[in-house]
C-alpha cells in the first residue's frame, strides 16, 4: 500500500484528491493547521468513516513554516509521495498579507524540499502546486510550460519561487519533484471569498429573497476554468510519470467573470441586462423565468421569488474589489499533459456554471442560507 502525504487536505483540492487516493488503495496522510473553529467540513466524511479513519486515512497537525514539525512528520510517516497544496492562494488578500504568504507559499516550499533531504527519503515524489498565476502580464496566448512568467501579485510572485525552487532542487538534488502549472479550476466546494462561488452562491440566494445585491471588482477578466477533481486527478497522473516534469493543465478555453455570472443566474432563472461602464455598471433584471425543481416544489417556492421585479439593481461594480494590478487574460495549452500524461479537462464551461449554481441553490433551499 504506497502512502501519500497532502498539505491542504481540509480545501478544495485537498479534499478531492484524498478521496481519489483512497479509491485507488492509498493510504492517505493528510496535514491540517489548528485551529479554534472546526475547519474539516469538506473532509469530515473521511475523518468520521469508521472503515477508513484511522485505518487508511490519518490527520495530522502541522504548517510549512515549521521545518521540525515537517522533519517529524516525514520521519514519523515516511510517505511514498507528497502533494503540497497549502498555501495563501487567495490572490486579491495577498495584497494585505505579502509577508504571510511568502513564508507559506514560496519558503514552505523550500522548507518541505529540504525537510526530504535531511530525512533522505531518496525515493519520494514531491508535487507542487503551481498556478497560472504566474504568467499574469501574459507574453503570450495560449500560454504553455514555455511562456515566460510574470507574475502580478504577491501570490504570483511567492508561487514563482516555490516553482523554480522545485526545478533546482530536482536539477542539483536529482529529487522527484513536479510542478503542476493548473488554471482556474472550481467545483461546488471552492471556498466561499473566490469570485465563482460568490456569484454561484448568491445566484441562489437572491433568487430566494436571502439577499439583495452582489458587488464584484473586474468582471471582464478572462480566464480558463475547468472542474477541480479532473485536474486532482492530473495531480496524480504526474507522479505516476517516468519522469519528473512541469505540466500546464487546462482547459484551452478562456471566459469572462461576466459569462459566469449571466450562466449562473440564467440558471435560477433571472436574465441580466447590463448598463452603464466601469465602476458605475450595474447589472438589472432583464428576465425572469420560472424554473422546475424537486426540491422548490416540495417546499411550495417558486424560483425565481416573487420578491424580484424587472428592471431591479441585482449587480454592482466596486472598486473595492480591484487588485492593484490585474491579470486581464489566461488561457492554457495542454497540450503536453494530455501527450504525456493521457490528461484531457472533460467539464465544459457552461457545465460547471450550471453544477455549482444548482449545488448552492440546493443549499439554500435545504439550509436556508
Amino acid at each position: 500500500m504506497k502512502k501519500a502525504l497532502i498539505t491542504g487536505i481540509t480545501g478544495q483540492d485537498g479534499s478531492y484528491l484524498a478521496e481519489i487516493l483512497l479509491d485507488k488503495g492509498y493510504e492517505v496522510h493528510g496535514i491540517i493547521r489548528r485551529s479554534s473553529s472546526f475547519n474539516t467540513g469538506r473532509i469530515d466524511h473521511l475523518f468520521n468513516n469508521p472503515d477508513i479513519s484511522g485505518k487508511t486515512f490519518f490527520l495530522h497537525y502541522g504548517d510549512l513554516v515549521d521545518a521540525s514539525n515537517l522533519n517529524r512528520l516525514l520521519e514519523k510517516i515516511e510517505p511514498d509521495e507528497i502533494y503540497n497544496l497549502a498555501a495563501q492562494s487567495h490572490v486579491k488578500v495577498s495584497f494585505e498579507v505579502p509577508d504571510y504568504t511568502g513564508q507559506v507559499d514560496a519558503l514552505g516550499t523550500l522548507r518541505f524540499l529540504d525537510t526530504i533531504r535531511e530525512v533522505g527519503l531518496k525515493k519520494v515524489k514531491f508535487y507542487q502546486a503551481s498556478t497560472s498565476e504566474l504568467f499574469g502580464k501574459v507574453q503570450e496566448i495560449p500560454q504553455s510550460e514555455t511562456t515566460p512568467f510574470y507574475p502580478r501579485s504577491p501570490y504570483g510572485v511567492a508561487k514563482l519561487y516555490g516553482y523554480w525552487i522545485i526545478v533546482n532542487y530536482r536539477e542539483a538534488y536529482d529529487l522527484f519533484a513536479c510542478n503542476g502549472i493548473l488554471f482556474n479550476h472550481e467545483s461546488p466546494r471552492r471556498g466561499e471569498t473566490f469570485v465563482t462561488r460568490k456569484i454561484t452562491r448568491a445566484a441562489g440566494r437572491i433568487a430566494c429573497a436571502l439577499q439583495e445585491k452582489l458587488v464584484l471588482g473586474n468582471i471582464d477578466s478572462k480566464r480558463d476554468w475547468g472542474f477541480a477533481p479532473e485536474y486532482c486527478e492530473g495531480m496524480w497522473k504526474m507522479l505516476q510519470s517516468e519522469k519528473a516534469d512541469d505540466f500546464v493543465l487546462a482547459t484551452g478555453e478562456t471566459h469572462t467573470v461576466r459569462e459566469f455570472i449571466e450562466l449562473s443566474f440564467k440558471e435560477v432563472g433571472i436574465e441580466i441586462e447590463w448598463k452603464g461602464k466601469a465602476e458605475n455598471e450595474i447589472g438589472v433584471i432583464s428576465g425572469l423565468h420560472e424554473i422546475p425543481g424537486k426540491i422548490a416544489s416540495s417546499q411550495n417556492i417558486t424560483i425565481p421569488g416573487e420578491h424580484l421585479k424587472l428592471g431591479d439593481t441585482i449587480i454592482e461594480i466596486s472598486p473595492a474589489y480591484y487588485r492593484p494590478t490585474e491579470v486581464e487574460l489566461l488561457i492554457g495549452n495542454p497540450a503536453k499533459a494530455e501527450r504525456v500524461l493521457g490528461w484531457k479537462a472533460q467539464t465544459k464551461f457552461e457545465d460547471l456554471v450550471k453544477l455549482m449554481t444548482r449545488s448552492d441553490l440546493e443549499k439554500v433551499l435545504l439550509r436556508g442560507f
